[in-house]
């Protein structure tokens, strides 16, 4: 009898296209080799086969919708023939012989777990001397086993589902392990992708968009003052929202992750105890894992001394405006502060930035900073550096803030003020440290390099394990977490982790910059290439740009890079590469970038190092 292929679970999607049909009537196919290839508008899956054997009918083609449950062909599987008259006893038998392997199994099992419970329960009562054969017990196994190994309701349970855990908890899932995925909210993505990352870039999109379109004016093309509709800008940022956690959420069905909503304290080693649950009635429940990844990310730092007011906002705040304000302080000068000033810049609000150190993103090299701080001096009414904010009074129509600098006035009435002065991290919120966790007075979790904390089965990642406090860190950790749960040998040991401000223009680094091989006597050699002398940046529009790569005195190899410009962060991932190859000048210069291009200027910076740069004047060092 034919067996029907049916479309699997394929999350929330539903009337799905049919964009190719792999296979046709009177094909041999083997089991999850793949049949029909599906396109939604956020993902592109192909369906396998259930079982193996011959196609003897398709029952869609190109161009068909298809939902979850749908036949899509007929299969006669490859044991369903044979000699219909005399193999009932043969059956019968090999049903027997596999009953008794079975019950043979289970008995194995069965019996693995009391030795184990019996173990268990020797080394709670025998001290150190228990402790150390435990050790030893699990030196000489995997870290993590299959479900049916160990007794836990999960092989890995993953505390976040920001990048890190979404990326810790899938890849986990790839790897054959079970896994369970805890997160507060009622979407998935985190921080990142619903109020960071993800919708900043979606309105600083419209911010550069309103700035392109008046810079046009100096070269004939004039388009009028923007008119800001902001409920539909807020739609537009959501959309992007959505489609990136809707598609979150079906790789989490496809994987068979188990998505758990609620808020997660640790009970003991291996059980973590959570509030509320997916249903929403408020109940405590409770998981037991036999390895956890935590990556539960940080919050914005509120001063405990600024009054409750809903105009002073954290960058949460930020993203979600009710209204466009008139005025808007900004306080803090680095990556977030100068990002969201930039949005607001744009869109019409008059912006002050007050920063407490004497320059704009401490982190990063003077000469990248310059053209961005010019940049933002044009659009903003003050920048005051080495300057504090001692007071915040709120009244019925401002909030008035007070200074302390020696540029900036002894008060200003604002309407909004945003707070960018850093991230603290979660670690102290989940009760860590009550089951031997090592976390820190800010909130840190020590880690070493698997992500592994001061308990063996514990991991963390992201934010809570240190800094930078990145996204491209944490999923990039949450990987190598993920493959030690299942035995591998793995350890997070990137060389660099790029740095990227989303301003207009962007300013990247990544490696060593100049300042600090300065103050740590790193003797180097530069290779620097002005946006000026780029076609491409001067058909942009934009010739403050600059490019330059920092190399080794001694070995040659490249340590450090950095660029200033729009486009910035694009170029910056070349440069950590060159840094992870052991690149020298001549390995970048010799490979032959696009013309024109913003990425030229790369390949550019390494010449001028080289001393074959041709598209500068540069005099021969004597």
């Amino acid at each position: 009898m034919a067996q029907e292929i049916k479309v699997p679970d394929i999350g929330d999607f539903d009337e799905v296209e049919v964009i190719e049909v792999l296979v046709a009537k009177g094909d041999e196919v083997e089991e999850e080799q793949p049949l029909i290839t599906l396109e939604s508008d956020k993902a592109t899956l192909e369906v396998p086969s259930s079982a193996a054997g011959k196609i003897t009918e398709m029952k869609v083609k190109e161009g068909d919708k298809v939902s979850e449950g749908d036949v899509i062909a007929l299969l006669e599987a490859a044991d369903a023939g044979g000699d219909e008259d005399g193999d009932d006893d043969n059956a019968d038998a090999k049903a027997d012989e596999s009953e008794k392997e079975e019950k043979a199994a289970k008995q194995k099992q069965d019996d693995a777990a009391k030795e184990r419970e019996k173990k268990q329960s020797s080394s709670k009562s025998s001290g150190k001397d228990a402790k150390s054969g435990e050790k030893s017990q699990k030196e000489s196994q995997p870290k993590s086993a299959p479900k049916k190994d160990h007794g836990y309701d999960c092989d890995v349970l993953v505390l976040g589902s920001g990048p890190g855990g979404y990326t810790a908890a899938f890849r986990a899932a790839d790897m054959g392990l079970n896994v369970t995925l805890v997160e507060r909210h009622s979407v998935l993505g985190g921080v990142c992708l619903n109020i960071g990352c993800i919708p900043s870039k979606a309105l600083l999109h419209s911010a550069k968009v309103i700035e392109d379109a008046a810079d046009m004016a100096n070269h004939g093309v004039s388009f009028g003052k923007p008119k800001i509709e902001l409920p539909k800008l807020m739609e537009f940022k959501q959309s992007v929202i959505d489609k990136l956690t809707g598609g979150l959420k079906s790789m989490a069905s496809k994987r068979k992750v188990n998505v758990v909503t609620g808020t997660g304290t640790f009970k003991d080693e291996h059980t973590l105890s959570i509030e509320g649950d997916s249903h929403g009635d408020g109940e405590t429940s409770e998981i037991s894992f036999n390895n956890c990844i935590i990556a539960v990310g940080s919050e914005p730092v509120i001063l405990p001394d600024w009054p409750e007011d809903d105009r002073i906002w954290d960058s949460e705040a930020a993203l979600s405006p009710d209204e466009i304000p008139k005025s808007l302080l900004v306080i803090g000068g680095g990556i977030i502060g100068l990002e969201l000033a930039n949005v607001y810049a744009a869109h019409g609000t008059d912006v002050d930035i007050v920063e407490m150190t004497d320059t704009l993103i401490p982190g990063a090299d003077r000469d990248l900073v310059k053209p961005l701080q010019k940049r933002m001096s044009s659009r903003c009414g003050n920048i005051w550096t080495g300057t504090q904010v001692t007071g915040i009074k709120a009244g019925k129509k401002s909030l008035k803030a007070s200074f302390e600098g020696k540029d900036a006035p002894e008060s200003k009435d604002y309407d909004r003020v945003l707070a960018a002065i850093g991230r603290k991290p979660n670690g102290k919120k989940i009760g860590a440290e009550n089951v031997g966790v090592k976390v820190d007075e800010r909130g840190f979790i020590t880690i070493d390099k698997q992500c592994r904390t001061s308990v063996d089965n514990i991991f963390a990642i992201g934010d809570v394990s240190g800094e930078p406090q990145l996204a491209h860190r944490a999923t990039h950790q949450g990987k190598v977490a993920a493959e030690c749960c299942a035995g591998e040998k793995a350890a997070f040991d990137a060389k660099v982790i790029p740095s990227v401000v989303y301003t207009d223009p962007e300013v990247a680094w990544t490696g060593v910059t100049e300042t600090q091989a300065k103050k740590d006597g790193i003797e180097y050699e530069k290779g620097a290439f002005p946006w000026a002398a780029s076609g491409r940046a001067l058909g942009m529009g934009t010739s403050e740009g600059n490019t330059k790569i920092l190399f080794d005195k001694d070995t040659g190899r490249t340590i450090g890079a950095g660029a200033v410009g729009p486009g910035a962060g694009e170029l910056i991932a070349e440069l950590g590469l060159a840094i992870e190859m052991g690149c020298d000048a001549h390995d970048i210069g010799l490979t032959i970038h696009p013309h024109p291009t913003l990425s030229e200027t790369v390949g550019m910076a390494a010449e001028a190092a080289a001393g074959t740069l041709t598209d500068l004047y540069i005099p021969k060092k004597k």
